[in-house]
């Protein structure tokens, strides 16, 4: 019921009910982040990355981690052996739905393997980093700096 009462009082960013567990962000912690210029990456299912980008649209970056096929994202659930075989069957069921959802998100990345998948990422926050919208207050200052070396030059004072 604790969950349910946090959901009910607009406490999660995004919540879902996952393979029959329930996650949730904080908004609170989010929000407080991101008003300190920190970059917020979330690792959460299909359900809550589509509330998100509900939520807060166009500012939400949303990036699809795609395992290379079926059977390399069932071998890498096994071999984590974190799972009951009962939570595995269902997480490979659900696996085919979800993954059908990629289109709905900004960017693909498939994991084939580790390091690559982690530049990729990488490249993708340092291009966002750079979009206009996201550079604005800074460029607002190097362009006063020279509209001030037009009054310097021009003698102004």
């Amino acid at each position: 019921f604790e969950f349910e009462s946090l959901v009910d009082n607009g406490e999660f960013l995004e919540h879902a009910e996952v393979h029959g567990n329930y996650y949730g962000t904080s908004l609170t912690q989010t929000e407080r982040k991101i008003s300190s210029g920190k970059d917020v990456v979330l690792e959460i299912d299909v359900q809550g990355a589509l509330q998100v980008m509900n939520k807060i649209p166009g500012a939400a970056i949303s990036i699809f981690i795609l395992p290379p096929s079926f059977e390399v994202l069932k071998a890498r659930l096994t071999s984590r052996n974190t799972e009951s075989a009962e939570d595995l069957a269902l997480r490979l069921r659900n696996s085919n739905s979800e993954v059908s959802q990629f289109s709905q998100f900004d960017y693909v990345i498939v994991n084939d393997e580790v390091n690559a998948a982690a530049r990729k990422l990488a490249s993708i926050i340092l291009a966002e980093r750079q979009k206009v919208i996201r550079q604005s207050d800074r460029v607002k200052g190097i362009l006063e700096s020279f509209e001030r070396s037009k009054k310097f030059s021009s003698g102004e004072s």
